[in-house]
């Protein structure tokens, strides 16, 4: 940004706008006047009506020197200039050509050559032997004292302004350059015609207007444009550019400059108004663009002359330039300025127009688009409107009274008959892909069999063992059997010891988050935290694993069932099942669950795992949970069709009735309470309680004779009200448990979705299903379906068919 971008005024007359070296940048400046032939380009602004202290009168006179600026003859005087009207001396047309009769004839000529449009001032001093003047160097301001008759001199260019001051001395003068200023003599200023002026006046802004104009027009295509397109080539008087001088005050060699630029003033020397167009300088924004600014560096501010002097307005890149004119002098007067056309608005108000349209644009879209969206039938059905394809077509429906109480099946009406039932099962209990089929339907409400095939042949029953399992649990233990997991001090300081009560389902999940397996179940953490507050500082942590007695697995189990996916060596206390994800029935299983719960505990303690003890008599309890109530257990185990729980829960029916709590424990004492109470256990043959086991052996009686006890009308059966938990677990075909993936999906079974509850059983060659389901009549039927020898795909496929054809029995 040049130096003198801001105004300043200072205080001394002299002119320091272009002292020193400085580097600026092209100054836009009107166009030159068109000069008419005979006019000599120069303005004749000096002379004694120009103000003092302003660019053509400076406040301090030059030094009076003889032979320079004091005459020592009174020399001839020059050619007078032609006069110049005010747009001339604004630099808006070409400069006029001096007439031929002004024009100086070639003796008068200077031997001296100069670059064309320069301005250069003579003296001539007659002397003898002295040596011819060498051309001024470009962009110097020099005076120059030369001899009458150089020998040798080159012809001046065309288009210069020189004025010559003769001078005899007495003695020899050599040739001196000086950097004072000299101004030109005074000569009387001719009249000029007002008219032409007022004309001349009205011609220049016109022409300045037009440019506006075009300017305005313009200006949104030269922003875009690139800068060498944007801006048009400025005439030779805008084409200034004063170079810095960076070798000290050595001058600019002629290439480096414009040759057809006004040479840069002296040092010190304010320029006479004959130096050419009035350069104005310019204010250059950050963004490139450039706007004309008053020079007011080492200058007053003149009072008398047109609007060019005045402070151009600070503008806005995006704003157009309009330029402050000022009132024309009262001497002579002239016409009002031309006003600017005012038929274009300004860009501020096209812009706020523009945005307008826009704002107008985006709300057309934003209605159009909720238009199409209001008609598409998803959202017009949400939002209810009355076009929607699912719109109520008439009044919504009167409220109708509803009852709270659950009502059960019909225990009344039309029974069911072994006919009927025959007539719809044969089909479907005709497939060979069922194999050996035994099975049974019984009437619970009056205890009739209605179909019988083979239902005392004891076969494998593979999962369907749990419902003994089951069934025995719930007869013969409390039914808010809460199971213990504790934690004791042991023998040594800093010991304690993990005691398990049979509970597997502790879960490892953090507090607050309930196990999706076993709802319910209690929390490791919980245990942890009981522990750090009542015995701080433990150091050691130990297992009691003696609650369970014999193998860890039983007769019949294959060696791939522990650890597996559904099964595990039988502990007293563990994790989740034993499962790695606490959150996935299928997960994998670990080996030792309990001992590796032990040391899970330890961890969160900050102690070592200390291997497995047995727990003194009467301990002290530090810390202890309990699992959910019996009958939840009993749910979770038939609707997971949970192996490692059914084992836990037999093992209970052992404890209970004096068994020892082992495979075999279990399986004796179920059978026993099953005998007890009034249950035909003919032919059951046990080896464990979750049915893993190929040895077990139950007939398909037995399953629905405990399922007709536990859906039988309350108070016919002593048993019924304790064995009701065993329906709650009934997994529902197409919807729970181990109905809900892959089965009743076939075109023979999808009736039998959400009306089949059945516990499946399935081991290799085994298919079973034991269940109950609502026929056609509203009344229940207990089955109990057993396939050995069948594929698993096609055994399953067909048995849920077999199941969903007493759905779809009228069978009175």
């Amino acid at each position: 940004m040049p130096e003198n971008d801001q105004p300043m005024w200072p205080s001394s007359d002299e002119d320091r706008s272009s002292s020193g070296a400085r580097e600026t940048t092209p100054m836009s400046l009107p166009d030159p006047p068109k000069s008419a032939p005979g006019d000599s380009g120069v303005p004749k602004v000096t002379g004694s009506q120009a103000p003092k202290g302003s660019w053509f009168a400076p406040n301090v006179p030059p030094a009076p020197v003889p032979g320079l600026n004091a005459p020592v003859e009174e020399p001839p005087p020059p050619p007078s200039p032609a006069k110049q009207d005010l747009a001339d001396r604004l630099g808006s047309r070409e400069p006029k050509q001096q007439p031929a009769a002004q024009q100086p004839t070639p003796e008068e000529q200077p031997p001296s050559a100069e670059p064309a449009e320069q301005s250069t001032q003579y003296i001539r001093v007659e002397q003898s032997e002295l040596e011819p003047a060498a051309p001024a160097s470009a962009g110097e301001s020099t005076q120059y004292v030369e001899p009458p008759e150089p020998k040798a001199a080159a012809p001046s260019p065309a288009g210069e302004s020189t004025q010559y001051i003769e001078v005899k001395p007495s003695g020899p003068v050599p040739v001196v350059p000086i950097e004072r200023h000299v101004p030109p003599r005074e000569e009387p200023k001719p009249e000029e015609p007002q008219q032409q002026w007022r004309e001349e006046l009205q011609h220049w802004r016109e022409e300045q207007q037009r440019r506006e104009e075009q300017l305005n027009r313009g200006a949104g295509q030269r922003r875009e444009e690139p800068e060498a397109q944007q801006q048009p080539a400025a005439p030779w008087s805008q084409r200034l550019e004063l170079r810095e001088d960076r070798a000290g005050d050595r001058p600019a060699e002629p290439g480096d400059r414009r040759p057809a630029l006004p040479p840069e003033p002296p040092r010190g020397v304010v320029p006479s108004a004959s130096a050419g167009s009035l350069a104005r300088p310019q204010r250059i924004e950050p963004d490139g663009q450039r706007f004309d600014a008053e020079a007011t560096v080492g200058i007053e501010r003149p009072t008398q002359f047109p609007g060019v002097f005045q402070q151009q307005p600070q503008l806005r890149g995006d704003q157009p330039r309009t330029e402050q004119r000022a009132e024309p002098p009262a001497e002579p007067p002239t016409p009002p300025a031309a006003e600017a056309p005012a038929a274009e608005e300004p860009p501020k108000k096209k812009r706020r127009k523009g945005k307008l349209i826009a704002l107008v644009v985006v709300v057309l879209l934003v209605l159009a688009g909720g238009g199409v969206a209001a008609a598409t039938p998803k959202v017009a059905n949400r939002l209810g409107l009355p076009w929607a394809p699912n719109a109520p077509k008439g009044d919504p429906p009167s409220p109708s009274a509803a009852t709270r109480q659950l009502q059960g099946p019909a225990t009344s009406g039309t029974a069911p008959t072994a006919n009927g039932v025959k007539s719809a099962v044969a089909p479907a209990a005709g497939n060979s892909a069922l194999g050996q089929l035994t099975g049974s339907v019984i009437d619970p409400v009056t205890g009739t069999v209605l179909w019988d095939h083979g239902s005392s042949t004891p076969v494998t029953p593979a999962s369907t063992t749990k419902v003994l399992t089951s069934a025995a649990a719930l007869l013969s233990l409390d039914q808010n059997l809460r199971l213990s997991t504790k934690i004791v001090q042991g023998a040594d300081p800093g010991t304690v010891i993990l005691v398990g009560g049979g509970d597997t389902t502790l879960t490892s999940l953090p507090l607050g988050t309930d196990s999706p397996l076993y709802p319910g179940g209690a929390h490791v953490d919980d245990l942890v935290a009981q522990v750090k507050k009542a015995a701080p500082g433990v150091k050691k942590v130990q297992v009691d694993l003696t609650l369970f007695k014999g193998a860890t697995t039983a007769p019949g189990w294959e060696a791939g069932d522990a650890p597996s996916t559904y099964a595990t060596q039988m502990s007293p206390v563990m994790a989740d099942g034993g499962r790695i994800n606490a959150k996935d029935n299928n997960s994998q299983r670990i080996a030792n669950a309990g001992s590796a719960l032990a040391s899970t505990i330890a961890s969160k303690l900050g102690a070592s795992a200390g291997g497995q003890a047995t727990a003194p008599k009467d301990a002290k309890v530090v810390g202890e949970v309990k699992s959910a109530p019996l009958t939840e257990l009993v749910s979770d185990l038939m609707v997971l069709s949970d192996d490692v729980l059914a084992e836990a829960i037999a093992r209970q029916i052992a404890l209970a009735n004096g068994e020892e709590a082992s495979y075999a424990g279990g399986a004796k004492a179920t059978i026993k309470v099953l005998k007890d109470h009034g249950f035909d256990v003919s032919g059951v043959v046990l080896s464990d309680g979750s049915g893993i086991s190929v040895q077990n052996r139950i007939p398909a009686r037995l399953l629905t004779q405990l399922l007709a006890a536990a859906a039988a009308p309350e108070g016919k059966n002593p048993g019924t009200a304790k064995l009701r938990p065993v329906l709650a677990g009934l997994p529902v075909a197409g919807g729970s448990g181990t109905l809900a993936d892959k089965r009743f999906d076939a075109p023979a079974s999808q009736a039998g979705r959400g009306w089949v509850r059945a516990k499946t059983g399935t081991l290799t060659g085994v298919n079973t299903l034991a269940g109950l389901v609502l026929d056609q009549d509203g009344r229940v039927l207990v089955f109990a379906f057993m396939s050995n020898g069948s594929d698993t795909d096609s055994g399953r496929a067909a048995l849920d068919a077999l199941a969903t054809s007493l759905r779809k029995c009228g069978c009175a």
